[in-house]
């Protein structure tokens, strides 16, 4: 019995003795210790090994991702271990982003049959320069007008629907695609990394950059806005040819090292596959480039002096030629430049008035705005107007008028425009672009406030007062600035009207 009470005595003795001693040495536990004194996760709740847990990422490597989207261009060999991979691009090539589909059977069934969208992004891997991103871009722009930073190869991409790349975001592509058919996106990154450094050394010394991809499927609305997958890898972008010498450089570099060394870097890959992130934050781009204002008043006269009159219906007056005038303020200057669609410019001209805009010459604003928006911008500073193809000259016929060709047979003399015995007569201007009947059809309904349906057929009246159906070929030979006189006639089957060019 003495011998039974001395054991568990002994035992605390040792067990508190290890435990002073803890902080000095570490050496002693699983060693002296029996699994009763001090089990692993005791030890591994201690601060010190708390607070490098915290930063090891989530055990997620078992994890089987929806998507897997793989950048086929190696990887560079002189990366260590458990960093991240880094992928050398040259600058305007294109590289293949393979699309995949990982989904386990059942899962994310709501999918099936239906288009995702993707969304690519370049976008800075320094957090300093995320923090700057919008004027990074503006002086990119700057100093390469008309150019994008990314851009889809469509002809040798395949399984991409409805690619798009907003002129406001030249860095960002989007585009929908089925998971359940091959995908495959050819990219072209425009941008280099040394672009973004303070001094320009060398391609090794640009700033690295992030190709992310945010996928998402469609919400109730028919909204590609629920979040279902992202991820993303890191490259840096050389001029031409460039990222085939550093690859170069890095492996030349691997193999002078010794087989120690070695162990510390990562292999090169062949492929880059895309690691999963979280979500790029959605900017908000508010569209400042509301439609043409409308005068509020619009002339119109009835058509109710011929053979019959049609139920007036309005239709939308044209639209107010919005020229830009030297009195006009900053202020009023950029409301102009956005409902001309020239809200990429905006910033620029922040303090520019009216006249100081329409003091820049063609040059000037080529060279801020680069030759196609600069071209755009500089005729509409100048209130160029795109002069018609074909422009006519009809007028209502009236009672008044025809009593006054009874008078002309009568009489036999010729009266020139329609002015006749001291009687003005007022024409409407018709400006025609397609030269096709249904134009015509439209742009005589919206001068005499009626819908085009009401129009049944348009004549022309030919010799010996026939009428002749008027055709796309007959709008093409008519001359220039020809006029006509307008008379109506009900159609036989339906309410609408027959129209007769006289």
């Amino acid at each position: 019995m003495a011998w039974a009470l001395k054991l568990p005595l002994a035992d605390e003795v040792i067990e508190s003795g290890l435990v002073q001693d803890f902080d000095a040495s570490l050496s002693g536990i699983g060693q002296e210790l029996g699994a009763g004194a001090y089990s692993m996760s005791d030890v591994l709740a201690l601060p010190i090994f708390k607070q490098e847990e915290s930063s090891l990422p989530p055990d997620n490597e078992n994890k089987i991702l929806p998507f897997q989207y793989v950048l086929c261009a190696a990887t560079s060999p002189a990366v260590k271990l458990h960093d991240e991979t880094l992928t050398y691009l040259n600058q305007g090539q294109s590289y293949e982003i393979r699309m995949l589909d990982n989904r386990k059977l059942g899962e994310l069934p709501e999918i099936n049959g239906k288009l995702v969208k993707s969304i690519f992004r370049v976008v800075f891997h320094d957090r300093r320069l995320q923090y700057t991103e919008h004027q990074q871009l503006e002086g990119w722009r700057w100093n390469r007008p008309g150019d994008r930073i990314l851009d889809i190869d469509i002809p040798m991409s395949v399984g991409i629907i409805d690619p798009r790349a907003n002129p406001n975001q030249l860095n960002t592509v989007e585009f929908l695609w089925d998971p359940s058919k091959r995908t495959s996106v050819f990219i072209q990154v425009h941008c280099i990394s040394t672009e973004f450094t303070m001094r320009k050394h060398g391609g090794e010394k640009g700033v690295p950059f992030r190709v992310q991809i945010d996928t998402f499927k469609e919400n109730e609305n028919g909204e590609y806005t629920e979040h279902l997958h992202s991820a993303s890898c890191q490259i840096k972008v050389f001029k031409p040819k460039g990222a085939d010498r550093k690859q170069k450089t890095d492996r030349e570099k691997m193999e002078k090292r010794t087989p120690h060394e070695k162990e510390k870097y990562q292999p090169s890959y062949e492929t880059t596959i895309l690691t999963e992130c979280s979500p790029w934050p959605e900017i908000t781009y508010v569209n400042n480039s509301p439609s043409p204002g409308f005068n509020s008043s619009h002339s119109s006269f009835s058509l109710g002096e011929g053979n019959g009159s049609p139920n007036h219906q309005p239709e939308p007056p044209p639209p107010v030629t919005d020229n830009l005038l030297p009195t006009t303020t900053p202020q009023e200057a950029q409301q102009w430049l956005h409902r001309n669609r020239f809200s990429t410019f905006t910033r620029l001209f922040t303090n520019f008035s009216g006249a100081d805009l329409l003091k820049l010459t063609r040059d000037d604003v080529i060279q801020i705005c680069g030759p196609a928006d600069g071209i755009r911008l500089f005729n509409a500073l100048k209130g160029r107007m795109v002069r018609p193809r074909l422009t006519i000259y009809v007028c209502q016929e009236s009672l008044q008028l025809r009593e006054q060709q009874q008078q002309q047979q009568q009489q036999q003399q010729k009266h020139e425009d329609g002015d006749s015995n001291g009687t003005f007569f007022v024409y409407h201007a018709i400006y025609l672009e397609e030269l096709t009947a249904v134009e015509l059809t439209e742009k005589i309904a919206q001068l005499f406030s009626i819908s085009p349906c009401q129009i049944s057929q348009i004549y022309k009246q030919g010799p010996t007062g026939i009428h002749v159906l008027i055709s796309d070929e007959m709008i093409q030979n008519f001359q220039e600035e020809a006029c006509f006189i307008l008379d109506t006639m009900k159609a036989e089957t339906n309410d609408s009207y027959h129209i007769i060019l006289k």
